[in-house]
């Protein structure tokens, strides 16, 4: 059953994805109807133990060269995973496949892979300041985009970017924590903690042998309730088969895309078409139809 081995990369990228939500906040300092200095605030994956010890290691330092050497320049974001849990809600049909072509469309293949197992990913977001003011810019730029939550397109599969999910980010809760006791030469910290919830999807592995796409195909009608000389003629011989039943037609079906024909992108909006290939009938406009045997 293991041994076979496959990586997406799903914890990984969810980091990424996280992280890159929040990257781009600014606090801007004002001086009455003057902006004075704007700073972006910094993010990074860490702990929010290690940030507290760094910062209490400056109120503990015993001369002016070692505050400089430990300082932590506020305001500043961490975000870390806190927990892992499996979703059983969103949980799919175990034996449901996944069909879709892969990034190569010289092979003409299908690669399959089966329904992904679902999973809630709890991520912690803390926003360290020495002003209120500036954490307050910071989670005002946040909670307006999370009503509760925040929905990205994501591309979970290397090679298979016919797969598309969209993955929520769901706003659990805020709270916010003021020192604002101890001693005068303190160093006053504020920490606002925002947690998420995102909903991810674990893949397993996809098939190495990938089948051929199935994008066209003919259909054969008979009727074999009719009988005497309408039965159906052998192909190539011109005889009657007097045991066979009536033929009536051949369609082929196809999917079919209005600009680019063939192949089919499961990304495209294509058609279902169906064309009369082959008819046998008093008012058919084809002469000499070649007719399929029924039973081969």
């Amino acid at each position: 059953m293991f041994g076979t081995h496959f990586y997406h990369e799903r914890v990984r990228k969810s980091v990424a994805i996280f992280g890159s939500l929040y990257n781009d906040l600014y606090v801007v300092r004002r001086h009455g109807n003057k902006v004075v200095g704007q700073m972006k605030v910094p993010i990074a994956y860490a702990p929010k133990r290690k940030f507290l010890e760094r910062i209490a290691e400056m109120q503990q330092a015993g001369n002016r060269d070692i505050e400089n050497q430990t300082a932590i320049k506020l305001p500043r974001m961490s975000f870390e995973i806190t927990n892992m849990q499996y979703d059983p809600q969103r949980q799919l049909p175990k034996t449901n496949t996944i069909k879709c072509r892969g990034d190569d469309p010289s092979d003409g293949r299908a690669h399959k892979i089966y329904s992904p197992t679902p999973y809630i990913l709890t991520f912690e977001l803390n926003i360290y300041g020495k002003q209120h003011d500036d954490c307050l810019q910071c989670v005002e730029q946040i909670l307006p985009y999370f009503n509760p939550q925040y929905s990205v397109s994501v591309k979970p599969l290397v090679g298979l970017s016919d797969i598309v999910e969209d993955v929520p980010i769901i706003l659990q809760s805020t709270t916010f924590q003021d020192n604002f006791e101890g001693a005068l030469e303190d160093r006053r910290t504020i920490i606002y903690t925002l947690s998420f919830d995102m909903k991810i999807n674990f893949w397993g592995p996809t098939c190495k042998k990938p089948s051929k796409v199935i994008e066209t195909i003919d259909v054969d009608f008979f009727d074999d309730t009719l009988g005497g000389s309408t039965r159906t003629t052998l192909v190539g011989t011109g005889a009657v088969d007097s045991n066979g039943p009536f033929y009536l037609e051949t369609q082929r079906v196809e999917a079919w895309q209005e600009t680019h024909g063939h192949p089919v992108d499961q990304d495209s909006d294509y058609i279902i078409r169906t064309d009369v290939l082959n008819e046998h009938s008093p008012d058919s406009d084809f002469i000499n139809p070649e007719v399929p045997h029924p039973y081969e």
